[in-house]
């Protein structure tokens, strides 16, 4: 007893058939010798971030956020304050909401199920989380410069409309704890996207940590203790103020590793392993 075996069919058949017994000729032109640049990446990675209508939407929202906070006090006590609470009034709406933005860069490939194209593009998923990376120091660093120059536009305005009295007066900690809220709040939330690949989640254990932490502290003294050298919003406190010690220096670096560094670290490695449905 013997059995037939057939060949199944190869996708240029037809062709061959049609155009008697001819291949398609190869496309004209020079074979590609290297995979997609890194800067067209980083572009890629910006337009996820800003060039959709959660990211829109959300600009406006910090827009007008940061509009309310500097008419508050451009109008009390006719505007008699220093430069560092117009800062101040810029950098923590950016700080606060702007994380949001490095969430839904990743989450959004994974729940809206493009991370396909994506790693199918680029099947280098290092260089993708990386891109990722770069993208939001890129845009940390335009709301940092942003909110420097809004602070300062408003503090002048102040003192040209309402007659207050110039306080350019602030050191370069404060303006490194300014910058620092705002790039190192994107990272993280950048981090968290990349750990939980889901917008919600990520999005709730962000803002629910810190309050986490202030109550665990108060109904615990160990945890306060612990606070001390993890829970970021104390750790970078002290940059406003003026002068760190160097105890306060390892605080900060210990809160920044633990919540900032490892989850970005781990996430990518996870992403890099994870699988793309």
């Amino acid at each position: 007893m013997s059995t037939a075996t057939h060949a199944s069919p190869t996708s240029t058949e037809p062709w061959v058939r049609e155009h008697g017994g001819r291949l398609p000729s190869p496309i004209a032109g020079p074979r590609p010798s290297s995979g997609t640049p890194f800067t067209r990446l980083v572009r890629v990675e910006l337009r996820k971030m800003l060039d959709t209508r959660a990211g829109r939407w959300l600009l406006v929202a910090i827009g007008v956020v940061i509009a309310g906070a500097l008419t508050i006090l451009f109008v009390q006590d006719g505007g008699e304050h220093p430069f560092g609470d117009y800062l101040q009034a810029t950098a923590m709406p950016m700080a606060i909401l702007l994380p949001v933005v490095g969430i839904m860069a990743v989450t959004s490939e994974w729940s809206q199920r493009t991370a396909l194209v994506t790693f199918t593009l680029e099947a280098r998923r290092t260089r993708v989380a990386w891109a990722k990376v770069v993208a939001a120091l890129l845009v940390g660093a335009v709301a940092v410069v942003s909110s420097f120059a809004l602070a300062a536009a408003a503090h002048a305005a102040a003192i040209a409309f309402r007659g207050a009295t110039g306080d350019w007066t602030f050191t370069w900690t404060a303006l490194l704890g300014a910058a620092g809220y705002v790039l190192l709040g994107l990272l993280q939330g950048l981090g968290f996207g990349m750990l939980l690949r889901n917008t919600p989640a990520a999005v709730v254990l962000y803002y629910v940590l810190p309050t986490g932490w202030s109550i665990l502290g108060s109904l615990w003294s160990k945890a306060a203790q612990a606070g001390e050298w993890l829970d970021m919003n104390r750790t970078m406190g002290p940059l406003f103020g003026g002068s760190l010690t160097g105890e306060q220096w390892a605080q900060l670096g210990t809160s920044v590793g633990v919540w900032v560094v490892l989850p970005l670290v781990v996430g990518m490695w996870w992403i890099t392993r994870a699988e793309v449905k």
